[in-house]
């Protein structure tokens, strides 16, 4: 039996609680948050279910093997540290930290104990994603570019800004289904409310081969697009995940370029581009719940040492990029190089 403490029953605890519930073989043993109220309905719907204020209380349980951290991104690394420390496996809620370096003491903490860090990519986990990735790997060719956009109405928070609370969804699935790893960052961004970080960002993301990466983020549109365009040489697909059924459709559509000779005239050039415009379709999807999926498998790498699909590096590299592109945005758009392992990883 495996036994989780839940620590934070705000926005996404609920969440938690309810799929680490469904799995065969867990038990929650304590939910934490310091808000009392949040956790009046506990003992209703889960009367099993220990609930605290204290953090310690929950660490100092022998039988809670993992905890699941689902709290302020400020609050994060010492959670997560202390954690660690008690000698608890540990699953964070995306971003992983606030800072990169943050990111590696949690890595390193993990490693020397040989314990397991997690990180809530939630994403990487749906039938839609898993997809994706397989048609970049198979279909796609070489891919040119990809273009998200990810905006809505939102809520605003104050203490992360777009770029940290939406970026980080399309920054994930792009570390999961791409094999290139960008090189440099460069973002521009605006707050259009006095004291609250950016509701507004453009990112660019520049790698060394012919492939080219823009995330466009906003909490103040006013229609709500998760829509993301991938081309490559040989097809092109189109992500939308608010389809209720078609959330991916793979276009067989682009141009050919014919050899030419090198000094040949412009206008020979545009005659030996032609156009492909082949079929449409939309591949079936398994349509389990994302975090069902994830958490099934964060057990499972509880239960046997085993490395989950989003660990703490996938955390890290993803906060790096979305550090680079914040120092980026406060120096107008410069553009930032990231460490040459990540490139390289």
């Amino acid at each position: 039996m495996i036994g989780i403490g839940v620590i934070g029953y705000g926005y996404w605890g609920p969440n938690l609680v309810r799929n680490f519930c469904d799995i065969p073989g867990v038990q929650v043993h304590w939910v934490c948050d310091l808000r009392t109220e949040r956790l009046a309905g506990i003992r209703l719907r889960y009367p099993a279910v220990g609930i605290t204020e204290d953090v310690d209380e929950v660490l100092r349980d022998p039988r809670i093997d993992a905890v699941a951290i689902a709290t302020p991104v400020s609050s994060h690394f010492e959670i997560a540290m202390r954690a660690l420390r008690a000698g608890k496996n540990v699953f964070v809620e995306k971003p992983i930290t606030a800072t990169a370096e943050q990111a590696e003491r949690l890595n390193e903490e993990a490693d020397r104990r040989g314990l397991i860090v997690a990180v809530d990519h939630t994403f990487i986990h749906t039938g839609a994603v898993k997809k994706l990735r397989e048609l970049i790997k198979n279909d796609l060719g070489d891919v040119y570019y990809y273009d998200s956009v990810r905006v809505n109405l939102g809520i605003f928070q104050r203490d992360v800004s777009v770029m940290w609370d939406l970026a980080v969804h399309d920054l994930a699935i792009m570390d999961f289904v791409l094999d290139a790893r960008p090189r440099a960052v460069s973002a521009v961004g605006m707050s259009h409310v006095a004291g609250v970080p950016e509701n507004i960002a453009y990112l660019n993301l520049h790698f060394d081969c012919k492939l080219m990466a823009h995330v466009h983020v906003n909490w103040l549109a006013p229609v709500k697009i998760r829509r993301t365009l991938i081309g490559g040489s040989n097809k092109m697909i189109v992500y939308d995940d608010l389809e209720p059924s078609e959330k991916i459709k793979v276009y067989d559509r682009g141009i050919t370029v014919d050899p030419m000779a090198p000094r040949a005239s412009e206008r020979i050039r545009q005659m030996r581009i032609g156009y492909r415009a082949g079929d449409m379709f939309a591949p079936q999807l398994d349509v389990t719940e994302a975090l069902g999926c994830e958490l099934r498998e964060f057990v499972s790498c509880v239960e046997h040492g085993t490395r989950p699909t989003a660990d703490g590096i996938a955390g890290l590299r993803v906060v790096r990029i979305l550090e680079a592109a914040s120092k980026s945005m406060a120096n107008g758009g410069q553009m930032v190089e990231l460490p040459q392992e990540m490139v390289l990883a």
